[in-house]
């Protein structure tokens, strides 16, 4: 059966684009709005259980998402491409990286999950476990991690989207896969040109842990902060986004 997902632009670099664990691919779509489709051919793609692939079912892990985008790939007759992930899709393009090191030209992560285990506490993990049944845990991660800074609409509409776009039985089996799985070894010392965007106002995504997972796991990657930005910069600052998303693609 052939993988649902949305396709910007006709350009010659073709890029697929993994969304986080809150979110869906419709969460990209003021990002997408800014992307040169003349220069690349993005592919917005669904983790199963969410968005537009929220009756597939699955076992809802990283080699899943991966072996989907890869299929992706396949059926779009790409046999190179580069990947963009957000937090989650961020770990889960490093998976596709490990598993497809060859088809992989350049990585983006934007306020990513590293390859590691995410160093939650015993409160963070109660936060995260009770994001699956409550919009309330789920509205304090989108306060949190943007900084305490948005508006009341602003947290509203992001829990509003992640509770209909979602299913719980994903959204459950994904946080174990974000948080505890560690496929470190299996990337360290990969030269591929890795670019990691991080909000400034992200806390849960600091400068010092990014430096110490992806600036030591990946050679040729380069950390540079997103202003005005938390761990949502493709709503907070979508064209600044784009541009640096490109502008590293294209070099």
């Amino acid at each position: 059966m052939a993988i649902s997902h949305e396709t910007v632009g006709t350009g010659e670099h073709k890029v697929i684009v993994l969304h986080d664990w809150l979110g869906t691919a419709e969460g990209w779509a003021a990002f997408r709005s800014y992307l040169d489709g003349e220069a690349f051919t993005y592919a917005f793609l669904d983790f199963r259980g969410y968005g537009s692939r929220k009756d597939v079912p699955g076992e809802y892990t990283l080699d899943e998402i991966s072996a989907d985008a890869i299929e992706l790939a396949d059926q779009l007759g790409w046999q190179q491409f580069s990947l963009v992930g957000h937090s989650m899709g961020g770990k889960a393009a490093q998976r596709v990286l490990a598993d497809a090191p060859d088809r992989v030209v350049k990585l983006v992560g934007i306020t990513p999950v590293p390859a590691s285990a995410y160093p939650a506490d015993e409160r963070t993990w109660g936060l995260f476990s009770a994001a699956v049944e409550s919009p309330e845990a789920r509205k304090a991660i989108f306060d949190l991690t943007t900084g305490n800074r948005n508006s009341a609409v602003f947290l509203g509409k992001m829990v509003e989207h992640s509770l209909q776009s979602t299913t719980k039985e994903a959204f459950g089996g994904y946080l174990g896969a974000w948080v505890k799985t560690d496929f470190a070894s299996e990337v360290t010392g990969n030269k591929t040109p890795v670019k990691v965007l991080y909000g400034e106002h992200d806390r849960a995504f600091s400068r010092e842990l990014l430096d110490a997972t992806w600036g030591r796991f990946y050679p040729n990657a380069d950390l540079e902060a997103v202003a005005n930005a938390g761990h949502y910069p493709m709503y907070e600052t979508p064209v600044a986004l784009a541009t640096a998303v490109e502008s590293f693609l294209r070099a």
